[in-house]
């Protein structure tokens, strides 16, 4: 250990007929093993992208004799599956994992299986195999699709497995999966980025941009439609640059509009766009197709050309700001959405005005704030950084205010205004309150009986708050 095998882009129908069998292996095994039907807790850290590849491992996982459970306590298989795109994700993924080890004696018999972006880096599933013994089962973003082989190694042999596939990162089709909602679904587009930002960890772990062909999209989106979903987000590191690596496939605007043409009563959503391959044309098909959110989340992460080249993004903050000022006049109800990172290494305060800047021209809807996380591997990880982490967090601090100040004076301009709505889930703590999602991507608490979840409803906002709103139902 680890396996360093490298594979082609795309796996083959015989390499997954070879994981089907293992699969029946595995059933066969655990109903021996088991007088009961044996259950897994998967646990997912991190994106949209980690919870798609959770769906799909519990798929595997349903294949081959497991139920599901929502804690730890109780079950014969625990996996996490990790997140490499900050320290803090790592460091609460270690302290976990380190949770375990009394339910492991009590519970020697039961697998636990840690996998994901943070274990696709070598040194930290290394880290894993040797801190934690008790771990059974290691694997990285390019070994999901064994899971059925790896599993049943540990469970007919009662080994350890480590498997780290080396190589450009793989797409497999046709893995089955067991998803987290009834009426919400993502779907993978494309995996890997190109853009090699210099903070960035996610070309290392997530490999090189890689679409799947647009009539396997197709057919996953027209089945779940078919199935009574009402929201499909697309998914990819950068979305904007599907289909770029396809020799004659069309690219992202056009898959945009042939899921716009199915018939249904569905909204599209995408995360996450590039400024750097954000099109005009891309704008104008949001503007065009009547199913397409009215959100696009675009990362700026600084405002300052210097720290922008620094960091590796391609643009420059006009281009950016271009790119915004076509989208707001082809889409004039359009909610943006942004990731901001404080504090890049060798960024002064003065370049961090221009951060504040920027947001104040644009007025976003709300931001994803972090204080930059030097990530192992990265360029930005060598670079000096003479700025304390305790001023930065003051910076940090003046950012969120502004972000607070505008979500305030956008939520009171919403007022009286009536949303179409998805009604998602009851509202925490609060009995015969649900919340809706607006097409902006906006939270509106009203009072509705749970049986409305999973369906579309009109509401009148009542209430401004900073982040959620309240409402009533609205007669239409």
């Amino acid at each position: 250990m680890p396996e360093n095998i490298r594979f082609s882009a795309r796996i083959g129908p015989s390499e997954l007929t070879v994981q089907a069998e293992y699969s029946e292996k595995v059933r066969e095994l655990l109903s021996l093993k088991y007088d009961r039907r044996p259950l897994a807790f998967v646990h997912t850290y991190g994106c949209q992208g980690n919870v798609s590849d959770s769906e799909h491992i519990k798929g595997m996982l349903a294949g081959m004799g497991y139920g599901f459970c929502t804690q730890a306590e109780g079950a014969d298989l625990i996996l996490l599956n990790t997140c490499a795109v900050r320290e803090h994700a790592e460091d609460r993924v270690i302290g976990n994992i380190g949770a375990l080890k009394q339910y492991k004696a009590r519970r020697p018999d039961a697998v636990v299986a840690v996998c994901g972006c943070m274990m696709q880096q070598e040194h930290m599933a290394l880290r894993v195999k040797n801190t934690f013994p008790f771990v059974n089962l290691i694997f990285g973003t390019n070994a999901v699709h064994e899971l059925p082989e790896m599993l049943y190694t540990v469970l007919s042999q009662g080994r350890r497995v480590l498997r780290i596939p080396d190589g450009a990162g793989i797409i497999a089709e046709g893995i089955p999966a067991v998803r987290d909602s009834s009426f919400k679904a993502f779907i993978p587009i494309m995996y890997g980025c190109n853009n090699f930002c210099s903070y960035c960890i996610v070309p290392h772990v997530r490999g090189r941009e890689r679409s799947r062909r647009m009539a396997d999209i197709l057919t996953e989106a027209r089945d779940l439609i078919g199935r009574g979903y009402r929201e499909i987000t697309l998914l990819g590191q950068n979305v904007n640059s599907y289909g770029k690596d396809l020799t004659g496939e069309p690219m992202f605007a056009q898959l945009l509009r042939e899921i716009n043409a199915i018939e249904g009563d569905f909204v599209i959503r995408f995360m996450t766009s590039h400024p750097r391959d954000c099109s005009r044309e891309l704008i104008d098909t949001i503007a065009a197709c009547e199913k397409v959110a009215r959100h696009l989340h675009l990362p700026f992460q600084s405002g300052n050309d210097r720290v922008l080249k620094a960091m590796n993004r391609h643009y420059t903050r006009e281009k950016y700001l271009d790119i915004v000022r076509y989208a707001k006049e082809k889409i004039p109800d359009l909610s943006l959405t942004s990731d901001v990172i404080v504090g890049f290494p060798g960024e002064t305060y003065e370049e961090f005005q221009d951060t504040l800047s920027l947001v104040e021209e644009v007025a976003y809807t709300s931001l994803f704030t972090f204080i930059f996380s030097p990530r192992r591997g990265t360029p930005a990880a060598a670079m000096e950084d003479p700025v304390s982490h305790r001023e930065k967090t003051v910076w940090f601090k003046e950012l969120t205010d502004l972000q607070e100040k505008i979500a305030a004076q956008r939520t009171a301009a919403m007022v009286g205004r009536t949303y179409r709505v998805l009604v998602e889930n009851p509202a925490r703590g609060k009995e015969g309150i649900v919340c809706g999602r607006t097409s902006g991507n906006t939270i509106i608490e009203f009072p509705a009986p749970e049986t409305m979840i999973g369906s579309f409803a009109h509401v009148t906002v009542t209430q401004a708050r900073s982040w959620v709103l309240a409402g009533e139902l609205a007669e239409v």
